[in-house]
């Protein structure tokens, strides 16, 4: 171990510059030399944006086997400077894919002081679609229900804006419903006239965009009032010979109506009939219908559901 045992302080510093120097003459030296190897390369499509939209992402690099200086491999490695493979798409493409050797040009013009030797890619997978804009009409679900039994839905639930511009592929806005139905959150039920902020929600949002992201939809609301009513009922189509005798005498009648339309409400109107040609031979029974009731009543019910009719002897 003499011979490594330090004379100087210097003598471990004069050592590691040793080492350096002789390191860097052997790197200068390796980088000077050519190689062959596999690596990958990027590539970027270029398209008219307004009139083509990829549907997928688009393959960001490929793999290739190239020979050069080793500083120009080490260029590659690092990023330093590195011109993409352009591959033009100037308009819808028949197929969605490109062999590995149709790239060859677009590489070899992108490859600066590298020799291409193959395309190691096989295939490469894309899929374009024409870019479209269509503008659809809004509309409220007509099957939610937006009130709970005490209120009700006065006039036509206005939204706004009434429509919307879809922006996309041209497949995926043909698939959006037209028209395209909003529906308010779930459990709603009004109880007073309200605007809802409602979103537009809808697939792949990635790629449609819409020119609005909600609408503002306004319903009327107003409230209902539960009335009862006794109506007698009217039996008819009794032949001429036959007198009978209905249970219960009186038909009890459940409807709601608009609270501010309850003083015009003629309670009067409500005819209450039993068709005597549709009895019930086993239990004598006729079903009773509301033929007529005043205009502005909803919901109206009777009770019972059934009447005995029962012949009584002359």
């Amino acid at each position: 171990m003499r011979p490594f045992q330090p004379r100087t302080k210097q003598y471990w510093r004069i050592v590691l510059l040793c080492f350096v120097a002789a390191s860097t003459f052997w790197l200068l030296n390796a980088l000077n030399k050519s190689y062959s190897t596999q690596t990958t390369y990027p590539v970027r499509f270029v398209y008219d944006q307004k009139k083509l939209v990829p549907i997928k992402p688009l393959p960001e690099e490929v793999s290739i086997n190239v020979t050069g200086k080793g500083w120009k491999l080490l260029r590659k490695t690092l990023r330093l400077e590195l011109q993409p493979a352009e591959i033009y798409i100037n308009r819808v493409p028949r197929n969605n894919f490109l062999p590995g050797s149709a790239l060859r040009p677009a590489l070899v013009n992108a490859l600066d002081g590298l020799q291409l030797n193959f395309v190691v890619t096989d295939t490469i997978y894309f899929d374009f679609d024409a870019r479209v804009s269509e503008r659809i009409p809004l509309r409220i679900d007509s099957t939610q229900s937006l009130t709970d039994e005490n209120h009700v839905v006065v006039g036509p639930v206005r939204v706004s804006p009434d429509s919307v511009t879809f922006t996309g592929p041209s497949s995926l806005i043909d698939s959006l419903p037209n028209p395209f139905m909003l529906s308010l959150p779930e459990k709603t039920a009004l109880t007073e006239t309200s605007t809802i902020s409602v979103p537009i929600e809808y697939n792949y949002e990635s790629l449609i965009k819409s020119s609005v992201e909600e609408a503002e939809v306004a319903v009327t609301v107003k409230t209902l009032v539960q009335e009862e009513r006794q109506v007698t009922p009217e039996v008819i189509n009794v032949p001429r010979d036959a007198r009978l005798s209905i249970r219960p005498p009186l038909a009890m009648v459940r409807y709601q109506v608009l609270q501010d339309s309850m003083p015009l409400l003629n309670r009067n109107l409500f005819r209450v009939i039993l068709d005597y040609s549709k009895i019930n031979p086993k239990d004598s029974t006729i079903v009773p219908e509301l033929v007529q009731k005043p205009t502005g009543t909803r919901r109206a019910v009777l009770w019972p559901e059934r009447f005995k009719a029962v012949e009584v002897e002359k």
